[in-house]
């Protein structure tokens, strides 16, 4: 597994270090001694699929609060998403930026945001399907969100025209700025 840091502490984009030969190749998507050996404690609890049937389907922005925060590692398993999170860590020196990263069946690539980031995604292709661990189990009370476009943050999504976004979405209030 090969892991490259990102702009925002503790979040990686890793990549499969595959071993092939003809009948195609093998490699590891997870392993928790490489998450130790760089200092990433992440011991998930749960595994989620997200399927979006629509290219323009945002999800987000998500998170959970207090000792139900999350880490999440997530996978593009069919399609592609533009995968996005914000630093929401109020001592980060990366507090309320934000990362986004193409995640897609094809390239395999994966992302790891640490506890105290929002989350979300955009899909770019039709049928796109994502896999996700996360190392907290859901508590409705303890969810938040960030509405997409929340002028606090900017986000320069892929796509703007024609989303679909659920009401819920939609309805998150503007950020305040502890």
């Amino acid at each position: 597994m090969k892991f490259e840091e990102t702009p925002i502490p503790g979040a990686f984009v890793i990549n499969h270090e595959p071993f092939g030969d003809d009948r195609g190749f093998f490699a590891r998507s997870f392993c928790q001694k490489e998450f130790r050996n760089r200092g990433i404690e992440f011991n998930p609890v749960q595994a989620n699929t997200g399927y979006s049937k629509n290219r323009g389907t945002l999800r987000g922005m998500h998170y959970q609060t207090g000792k139900h925060a999350e880490s999440k590692f997530i996978r593009c398993i069919r399609g592609a998403v533009y995968d996005v999170i914000i630093d929401l860590r109020e001592e980060s020196e990366t507090y309320m930026n934000w990362f986004g990263v193409e995640l897609t069946a094809e390239n395999r690539t994966m992302f790891f945001l640490p506890e105290g980031c929002a989350h979300g995604y955009q899909t770019l292709a039709d049928d796109t399907e994502v896999f996700y661990m996360v190392s907290s189990f859901y508590e409705p009370g303890a969810e938040k969100g960030i509405r997409w476009n929340d002028p606090a943050f900017n986000i320069e999504w892929k796509q703007t025209e024609e989303l679909i976004i659920s009401e819920k979405d939609r309805s998150w209030p503007d950020f305040k700025r502890v």
